[in-house]
């Protein structure tokens, strides 16, 4: 068996604080949003563009930066310059980006908004490749990669729980005059607050020098054999069974939950509320809030257990089977005039997304040995980067969806009540789309077998090699 790699919990933490970033800039940026069709009128073309483009370009640059931080030879190691620096661009340019005026006009805030977006999602690659990459590199032993992604989420889902509440704040007149004058004022103590907690893990987790290392030179000259050696190393990453289903149930469970999210804020405005925005008052953040909580309190130590117990394939199994009970639950307790009914659904909602990202980051790490083992090669970075280029490039797709369905069922920015259809299409689609797409990716994970044994068996044949 491989020798036990416990990491401290002072360095989890860190780990965590990074993720809290990690996870606050697109809570945030999902509640925002709703600003942009709700108070400044962008019709469902310009909403599903400005998810779509910005979001393509970021499942571009991953890759690439992914194959740079997997090469850098630096006194400080591989990872922690870049998730500093992408830190700084990230906050800045969140900061910007919200700077949004009514007076401007619509094609001005659209263009500005959408370059603007994407400086963000470049200093996001900047951060969040190397930094994802330093979790699978903290621990080599099956179950202290559990504990660490879920330390990691755990307190990473606290932007789930603190994201909503801004809807009460952006949409409350004894705070701001309107939600567009709101935005421009908090998107500066997010900027700057979550800017500070990315830079965490480049602080005070440990690295080790890389300047003696024979890796692959990053020189303007070699560019050419560098991106050659990302095509291949993609190549190589998908050519592994177990990982190519990783991302396949990721990209299926994340892209359906992302196209409907933002959805939850019209059900309980337009259905529950008959349009009301002020009515709606704290329920559309009770969605979201009570969802995280459900996940922080109950889904992650559960799962935790789960996975040490039946294995991480059978709990992510049984959770994304939950997840979709909260679902079927969720078409039947939107009830106008009982608001406090879809909380009956929450806890059961909440296993879908809450355990997604303990699961799969650990298994990750466990195929990231695998393919040390057929390659010779430490690759956290393109791993990484390829796995999260799904997650970037659902997200993508889900921004397209998302104008797509609003379009398709008639959904009226501007309008202060919606046709019966409209709302009736959301709901549909709201629960019947990530339905689908979690019974497919239970399908691709059913012959998943990177279970505890065969990891064990990879680690002790690394270290005999090493040896």
């Amino acid at each position: 068996m491989s020798k036990t790699n416990k990491v401290p919990i002072g360095q989890k933490i860190a780990f965590g604080v990074g993720m809290l970033a990690n996870q606050m800039f697109p809570a945030v940026l999902g509640i925002f949003m709703v600003v942009l069709v709700q108070d400044l009128g962008f019709p469902g073309w310009m909403w599903g563009i400005l998810f779509f483009v910005p979001r393509l370009f970021d499942s571009i640059t991953d890759p690439i930066m992914g194959f740079i931080s997997d090469n850098t030879k630096s006194r400080w190691g591989r990872r922690k310059q870049y998730v500093f620096i992408g830190a700084i661009i990230l906050g800045v340019s969140f900061v910007i980006m919200w700077q949004l005026h009514r007076e401007n006009g619509l094609d001005y805030n659209f263009t500005y908004f959408l370059l603007w977006s994407i400086v963000f999602y470049l200093g996001l690659t900047i951060f969040s490749v190397p930094y994802v990459a330093m979790g699978y590199e903290m621990s080599n032993d099956f179950h202290e990669r559990t504990n660490i992604m879920a330390v990691s989420q755990w307190i990473g889902q606290w932007a789930w729980v603190i994201a909503p509440w801004f809807w009460v704040i952006m949409y409350d007149k004894t705070w701001f005059e309107s939600a567009d004058v709101a935005t421009r004022t908090l998107a500066v103590w997010v900027g700057i607050a979550f800017m500070l907690c990315a830079m965490v893990p480049a602080i005070f987790i440990k690295g080790q020098s890389t300047l003696h290392e024979n890796y692959s030179p990053l020189t303007a000259k070699t560019i050419g054999q560098s991106l050659k050696e990302i095509v291949q190393g993609f190549k190589e990453a998908f050519q592994l069974k177990p990982f190519r289903k990783l991302c396949m149930a990721t990209f299926l469970i994340f892209n359906a939950f992302n196209t409907i999210a933002s959805f939850s804020f019209f059900i309980v405005v337009y259905h529950l509320f008959n349009g009301s925005a002020d009515a709606a008052g704290i329920w559309p953040t009770l969605f979201g809030s009570l969802g995280a909580l459900s996940t922080t309190f109950l889904v992650i130590p559960i799962v935790t257990k789960m996975s040490k117990i039946w294995g991480k394939r059978n709990a992510f199994i049984v959770c994304q089977t939950i997840s979709i009970i909260g679902y079927i639950m969720l078409w039947f307790l939107f009830i106008p005039g009982k608001p406090y009914m879809f909380i009956f659904a929450l806890p059961f909602f909440s296993f879908g997304i809450g355990s997604l990202f303990t699961l799969m980051m650990s298994m990750t790490a466990d195929v990231i040995d695998l393919d040390e083992l057929n390659s010779g090669k430490r690759r956290e970075g393109v791993f990484g980067a390829i796995y999260w280029w799904m997650v970037k490039f659902g997200l993508a797709i889900a921004g397209l969806l998302s104008g797509a369905i609003m379009t398709l069922v008639d959904f009226n920015s501007g309008a202060a009540i919606q046709t019966e259809g409209a709302i009736t299409g959301l709901r549909i689609f709201f629960s019947g789309l990530p339905i689908l797409g979690t019974l497919a990716a239970i399908y691709v994970m059913r012959n998943y077998d990177v279970g505890e044994a065969r990891a064990g068996e990879i680690r002790s044949a690394l270290e005999l090699r090493k040896k």
